[in-house]
């Protein structure tokens, strides 16, 4: 009976757990908007259904098939959701949303059908009880397992070891039922250590990103333009900061961009400047005219960027909270507010949008304070995503500047700059019959 529980609830633990970890995975590749996570949750659902449903015709050999479920749902999980293997899967397929369809039909809901089909299959053996009283109790230890796997898998393991080593727990668990399951002998031990070598071999050697719970990181040598022994921070598979060893540094184009615009065009000097995203805190670096707090949801980012990217400590104030949360709760003020928030490369988190977001940042600028954001859209600001977005802002603040830098590319980092002041008057058109293009033009002055 022990061993029967010990079962079911590595099942509802590692079941749940592959579910946590295919959403982190996703997240370099596509982000993490509800259009993703939403139906990665309802394919997870109906494949865990599905187990269930298969289970239940299961009529014999009952320790064998849940044992065969799990030490194949143990690979899956160790070698497909592994950082190494989604990578492959997304880099192999295009668009990315082929590679999705495959990662979530050829790995996820597998892992769920397998699992799912151990609850039905078990409570066969316990037919000396009633049938609610053995299905309760073995759904109260699943769940029991899911609710579990689920805290401390992101909120523990995730955190403080890493997303490599959640995938390592919830594959080696997995191993330790199809032990438990199994008559021992050398088949048996052979099967299973081949499982763990495949897995330790993915998540400890095979991935040179530096991983957390929320993003994954690498820092690689790069070459760009005027640039000596150049390094690039990359944020979740994509290029999120730039630097090298001239004097002085060369930095991304639009940091350079922000800083000529802070420094320069506005003059900024002994004032605050808030950063909600930290990237590589490269707006900062050897800046000293300024005071900077960065504003990033990963606790991590810091130290990270000090020993791999910057190699000396970064300049400013870190403060480790979701940007919309602080700039709805500080009580402190600023001259400007740089808002560089990505969960990939082109996926903005999407409370980190909304025309509610927007209204939160003209709160914590001076009443002459100047709001800049770097979007990354399509040059031509043509998609409904760069129409709707740029709408969005400007509806709370008036018309903005709005600076493409990378005309010619597909892709391009838009810098959008916004002074507070006063709620801007709905426009009206000029046309023929009722123009007031010089009535405007003269209480414009």
């Amino acid at each position: 009976m022990p061993r029967f529980f010990a079962i079911v609830f590595i099942e509802g633990f590692c079941s749940l757990g592959a579910e946590v970890i295919a959403l982190r995975q996703i997240i370099p590749h596509l982000g993490s908007s509800i259009v993703i996570t939403a139906p990665t949750i309802a394919f997870f659902l109906l494949a865990l259904a599905l187990g269930y449903h298969a289970g239940a015709k299961i009529a014999e050999d009952y320790l064998e098939v849940v044992a065969r479920n799990f030490l194949v749902a143990a690979f899956l999980i160790g070698i497909g959701l592994a950082g190494v293997g989604v990578d492959l899967i997304f880099a192999s397929l295009r668009p990315p949303e082929i590679a999705y369809l495959v990662l979530v039909a050829g790995v996820l809901c597998p892992i769920a059908w397998l699992l799912g089909q151990t609850v039905p299959i078990l409570s066969n053996l316990l037919q000396h009880q009633r049938v609610g009283e053995a299905s309760g109790q073995a759904l109260y230890y699943s769940t029991l397992g899911s609710f579990l796997g689920s805290l401390s898998l992101s909120l523990l393991v995730m955190q403080w070891l890493g997303v490599s080593a959640a995938v390592a727990l919830c594959a080696l668990l997995l191993v330790v039922g199809y032990a438990l399951l199994c008559e021992r002998g050398w088949a048996t031990a052979a099967a299973g250590l081949t499982v763990v070598a495949l897995t330790l071999v993915a998540n400890a050697w095979l991935r040179p990103q530096i991983e957390t719970a929320y993003a994954s990181y690498l820092v690689m040598p790069v070459e760009y333009d005027g640039a000596i022994n150049g390094r690039a921070l990359k944020n979740n598979s994509s290029f999120a900061s730039l630097i090298d060893e001239a004097e002085p540094p060369r930095y991304a184009r639009y940091i350079r961009h922000i800083r000529s615009f802070l420094l320069d065009d506005l003059g900024l000097r002994n004032r605050q400047i808030l950063v909600l995203g930290a990237g590589g805190f490269t707006l900062s670096h050897r800046e000293a005219s300024n005071h900077y707090t960065y504003v990033d949801i990963d606790p991590a980012v810091r130290a990270i960027a000090e020993t791999h990217f910057l190699r000396e400590k970064a300049n400013g104030e870190f403060i480790a909270d979701d940007a919309r949360r602080f700039v709805i709760r500080t009580e402190q003020r600023f001259a400007a507010v740089l808002v560089d928030v990505y969960s990939s490369h082109t996926s903005i988190p999407g409370h980190l949008v909304t025309r509610e977001f927007w209204q939160a940042t003209r709160r914590v600028l001076e009443p002459d304070g100047v709001l800049i954001a770097n979007l990354i859209l399509d040059s031509a600001l043509a998609t409904p995503y760069a129409r709707n977005l740029l709408a969005t802002i400007e509806n709370i603040y008036g018309r903005c500047a709005v600076e493409v830098l990378q005309k010619q590319q597909q892709l391009a980092n838009v810098v959008v700059t916004c002074r507070n002041g006063e709620p801007p008057e709905p426009p009206s058109l000029f046309i023929d019959e009722r123009n007031r293009a010089d009535f405007d033009f003269a209480r414009s002055r």
